[in-house]
């Protein structure tokens, strides 16, 4: 998707958030819609991204906190040729990860404790590959933006109710009414336009970053039998974050539905296989930083001497495969 698409895809949002404006007061209230509109993309430019992550009660770690974790970040980053990103772990059962920040110098990555624990350590390089990729691509922060303008659509339509429209709108109550069901369905439909393919486009670059298709196609295997399984709390408080996952985290979405954020999983799956099939894949290891990959000893870097962890939940002071 070019840059001209999901800037007329952002229009659209903002246009429809100015609609939801006239119909609540009419001209005045487009108006101040539109002036709401310009005040939350110049707040979300600067703040958006941390406020994603205090929805998802992320924690930061470091080099210290989580060596491992941490590490497998740093290599991909040079890998991307990219600045170092902050580095974030949710405590959720959940397998999931997700990029943001306004631009490459100011990213952020993060991965839910169930990722760490499900996926052995290359699944997870091929995950942070993906993430890092769309910091590489630009796109934390139209989809962290887009996240915010979501959640405002939603709640300016509900918040509509209370006053019943105004005369100006020709179909009355039942206008507010119809709002209130096709204005969140309207900017679920952009946010699946901008997401669906920014999501093949890191795939693809993903698996070029971490130089194993497979990699990823491994971890999107586990992640779509882990998110059927585990339900994400804070991902159903907050549903227009859904497409900044790497799979969408609400329970009940259907992976084919025509108004999925995200693409099918198995398609997803065999664009790697032809990545891989293409000659993509014969020096991964080399790419990721290690002679031998993590799989050569069964453990990777989340043990030493011992068997992988299999907890589910992290402490106050992140222990296990993540510190």
């Amino acid at each position: 998707m070019n840059y001209i698409r999901t800037a007329m895809l952002l229009a659209a949002m903002t246009a429809l958030f100015m609609g939801i404006g006239f119909m609540i007061g009419g001209q005045s209230g487009m108006v101040i819609a539109l002036l709401i509109a310009a005040a939350m993309n110049l707040f979300s430019y600067w703040n958006a991204d941390k406020m994603v992550l205090r929805m998802h009660h992320a924690q930061e770690v470091d080099a210290r906190t989580a060596p491992e974790y941490y590490g497998i970040v740093e290599r991909l980053a040079r890998n991307a040729d990219l600045p170092m990103p902050k580095v974030y772990v949710i405590n959720n059962p959940q397998p999931n990860a997700f990029a943001t920040g306004r631009n490459p110098e100011n990213a952020a990555v993060a991965a839910t404790t169930g990722l760490l624990n499900m996926l052995s350590a290359e699944e997870v390089a091929g995950v942070m590959a993906h993430e890092l990729a769309h910091v590489k691509n630009h796109d934390t922060l139209i989809m962290t933006i887009t996240a915010t303008i979501a959640g405002a659509i939603s709640m300016l339509a509900n918040f509509a109710f209370f006053f019943g429209g105004n005369r100006n709108n020709p179909l009355g109550f039942v206008g507010v009414i119809l709002m209130m069901v096709v204005a969140p369905l309207a900017a679920m439909v952009v946010q699946m336009a901008i997401s669906r393919t920014r999501e093949y486009a890191a795939d693809r670059m993903g698996a070029q970053i971490c130089g194993e298709p497979m990699w990823l196609a491994s971890a999107l295997s586990k992640i779509a039998g882990g998110v059927k399984r585990i339900h994400n709390p804070d991902a159903e408080a907050n549903p227009a974050t859904a497409h900044m996952f790497i799979m969408n985290p609400l329970s009940g979405e259907r992976m084919d539905n025509l108004f999925s954020t995200h693409p099918n999983t198995e398609n997803r799956i065999n664009e790697l296989r032809k990545l891989a099939d293409s000659g993509l894949g014969t020096g991964g290891r080399a790419a990721y930083g290690q002679d031998e990959g993590p799989a050569a000893s069964g453990r990777g870097p989340w043990a030493t001497g011992s068997s992988r962890p299999t907890q589910t939940s992290v402490p106050r002071h992140p222990k296990g495969p993540w510190g």
